[in-house]
Formats: C-alpha cells, structure tokens, sequence
C-alpha cells in the first residue's frame, strides 16, 4: 500500500527527543514540505550556532607502539569518532588535570 505522507510545514511539528525506532516511524509517515524549505532560507543569523573560531595549530609527528595504537583506533570507533580527535581530548583533558592540580 502506497500512502500519501503527511507533509510538515514547519520545523516547530517535528518532535524532539525521539528514538531511532520513533523516528523511523515518524519519517515513515511523514515528510518536508515547502514550508520547512522557506522556513530554513528565512532563519536569521542569530538562530544559527556561532561560527567556529579559527585556531593556531601546529602539525606533529608521534611515534606509537602498535599495540597503543590499536587500544587508541578500537576506543575510538566505539565513541565514533576519529582516533586523532580521541588522542587530542585525551591529552586536553590531561593538560587541564595538571593545570588543575598545580593551582
């Protein structure tokens, strides 16, 4: 059976905080129309995330044992993330612990 869906007009309709099946579901069931597309277009800038800062940065080279290396790149695929951006938090987070306990 091939239903109509029901369109959306405005981003305001479509629920928050939904779980993946919820949303499935919704979406099954439901789709964008022109209204969100004008909605999008129309949105002024101080709805909008600021813009990222551009930061100074310096490129360096580590040498690992294999073995960190491949703790590293499985801890990262199940945070899903990059394993160059895990190894940048981690050492973040450590600086700070440092930075903390000296004060």
């Amino acid at each position: 059976m091939n239903r109509k869906r029901e369109e959306i007009q405005s981003l305001k309709e479509i629920p928050q905080g939904m779980s993946e099946a919820e949303e499935a579901k919704f979406w099954a069931t439901h789709e964008l129309g022109e209204g969100v597309e004008l909605e999008a277009v129309a949105a002024e800038d101080s709805e909008l995330p600021p813009a990222r800062t551009p930061t100074s940065s310096t490129r360096i080279s580590i040498v690992f044992e294999n073995d960190t290396l491949k703790r590293l790149k499985r801890i990262a695929r199940a945070r899903e993330m990059g394993y160059q951006t895990l190894l940048k938090t981690f050492v973040s987070e450590r600086l700070y612990e440092e930075e903390k306990g000296r004060r």
